[in-house]
């Protein structure tokens, strides 16, 4: 049974998963009869909170071994092996992790002291696994395609992965490099093929970051060709907005009807700095300005309240930020505009997440959290175009649970249960989430939220998720965690490699050519 892990607020759902089907919550309760449970997903990268109900969990990418993890499970069948023997073998296999044959050890103040093996056939580290070649590997030419209608009811057209960029708050834009990406012909290919199999009426590139896809103008001047004019909608998310990302998207949207999106994820360039978001105050106005001469006059924009070394300032130059986009929309001549303007600002609070620069960050209170949104709504009021800001916000005790679950460790599993317990379920749906079942669960296991949230981690502490490596090396984060907090900005990987350690052979495909970066950066 694989279960995919994409968000920490899914937890209690995957325990209803393994109540229904009649499998016992714990790995240690499962009799020979019992289905191997196995997790994938991001949240894998520490899987720590949940390890008490997987049996394994695959860290990486699933077209390197899924296929000698199925054969050696057929084998082991096929000469009597029990259940034990088969996870022995199963821990042989490189990128598979067995949470039943390690337990952790705490030091008095509750860090963790060490990562115990109690298993001769596990490893001490466990390395995440990477498709190197993209375009000669499996990919779902011929996917199912459901009676019902589904969300994401779409083809779905992978062209990279990995990110180039190294904003310093993303999980993904770490855990996934480095970036790899897949030939504009074998897309063509693939893309006529999905749609000739499934019928689909829309289409979808999918990667971290679309429009730093190299042959990204032959490929979607191709799909509109292709496509568009037999009535498929072609989807691209993930575009920096630039002149060919407008002109693409007038081709594909109905402006009237749509809303053209940014992140900027703060307010101010300072803070853009810190987390080396890589977009100048510049970039933001400008890409506003041709969107309006385009045609739009919708624009959503994304913020984190939270983010290290936040000041009021910065919270307010969100505000000023918005207030200047709304004032560019009437700076357009009249003939040109499309109504009124309509900006939507939204703000998330942000959560450190592990394999990132800021997994020694502390992440801000809940008080601070609402003291900083309501002066972010306070001042958004008191700006010239007000009436066309829109000001939406997200639950900041979610977030603290996040926060909380993102970099928790084995002690937090009976928190989880107690949860599930309690009737939690669906919780990312706020109409779900019950912030009081968290705090009786954590009060009745002695669990201090503020340890795993709001407390600043020393540069040696042990991790609990320390035994897994994704290539990117943990010096190479805390430098950047260090040049955040001096506000440096790092390039990104096609102007100059950081020997992230992402790729072992020493040079990087991020870049046509790069240089060979000295061993001494990858140790």
């Amino acid at each position: 049974l694989g279960i995919t892990i994409q968000y920490e607020m899914c937890y209690a759902n995957i325990l209803q998963v393994l109540d229904l089907s009649g499998i016992p919550l714990h790995s240690k309760d499962r009799g020979e009869d019992c289905p191997i449970v196995i997790g994938v997903g991001p949240c894998t990268y520490n899987p720590e909170p949940i390890a008490d109900f997987f049996d394994i969990f695959y860290i990486g990418e699933g077209e390197t071994v899924y296929n000698q993890l199925l054969d050696t499970y057929k084998e082991n069948k096929k000469n009597g092996g029990s259940r034990q023997r088969f996870l022995e073998l199963a821990a042989g296999i490189e990128g598979l992790y067995i949470p039943a044959f390690y337990h952790p050890e705490y030091n008095e103040d509750g860090t963790l002291k060490a990562f115990i093996i109690d298993n001769p056939a596990a490893s001490p580290k466990i390395k995440r696994q990477v498709q190197w070649d993209l375009d000669n590997t499996y990919y779902p030419r011929k996917p199912l395609v459901p009676y019902i209608r589904a969300v994401q009811d779409r083809a779905v057209l992978e062209i990279m992965r990995g990110c180039i960029r190294g904003c310093r708050f993303c999980q993904a834009g770490m855990i996934y490099r480095p970036v790899r990406e897949r030939n504009v012909e074998y897309l063509k290919k693939l893309a006529r093929e999905m749609i000739d199999s499934t019928d689909y009426e829309e289409i979808s590139l999918s990667s971290l970051s679309s429009s730093d896809y190299s042959c990204l103008k032959e490929l979607v001047e191709y799909l509109i060709e292709e496509f568009h004019r037999k009535g498929i909608n072609v989807s691209l998310p993930s575009l920096r907005i630039d002149a060919f990302a407008l002109d693409v998207m007038s081709k594909v949207q109905d402006i009237r009807k749509s809303s053209i999106t940014f992140a900027p994820e703060a307010g101010t360039q300072r803070l853009r700095d810190v987390i080396n978001k890589g977009i100048t105050h510049e970039n933001i106005i400008k890409g506003s300005h041709d969107a309006f001469e385009c045609g739009w006059n919708k624009i959503k924009l994304y913020f984190m309240l939270g983010l290290p070394t936040e000041t009021e300032e910065d919270v307010k130059g969100i505000a000023i930020l918005s207030d200047e986009i709304a004032r560019i929309y009437y700076q357009i001549p009249k003939d040109k505009r499309n109504g009124r303007v309509e900006v939507t600002t939204s703000t998330s609070f942000f959560v450190p997440k592990p394999f990132t620069p800021f997994q020694w960050a502390p992440m801000a209170s809940k008080e601070a959290f609402l003291e900083h949104q309501q002066l972010l709504h306070k001042t958004i009021k008191e700006m010239l175009n007000a009436r066309s800001i829109k000001y939406n916000w997200h639950d900041p005790e979610m977030s603290v649970i996040e926060g909380v679950l993102a970099r928790g460790d084995r002690r937090l599993g009976p928190v989880i249960e107690d949860v599930y317990r309690q009737g939690a379920l669906f919780e990312p749906w706020t109409d779900y989430f019950v912030p009081e079942r968290w705090t009786i669960a954590f009060e009745r296991n002695g669990v201090s939220p503020d340890f795993y949230t709001t407390r600043e981690r020393s540069k040696d502490e042990l991790f609990p998720w320390d035994y897994i490596d994704i290539g990117v090396t943990k010096k190479f984060l805390l430098s950047e965690y260090e040049k955040a907090l001096q506000g440096i900005v790092t390039p990104n990987c096609r102007e100059k490699c950081s020997g992230c350690g992402a790729y072992p052979k020493g040079k990087c495909p991020a870049r046509a050519a790069v240089t060979e970066v000295d061993n001494a950066d990858q140790d």
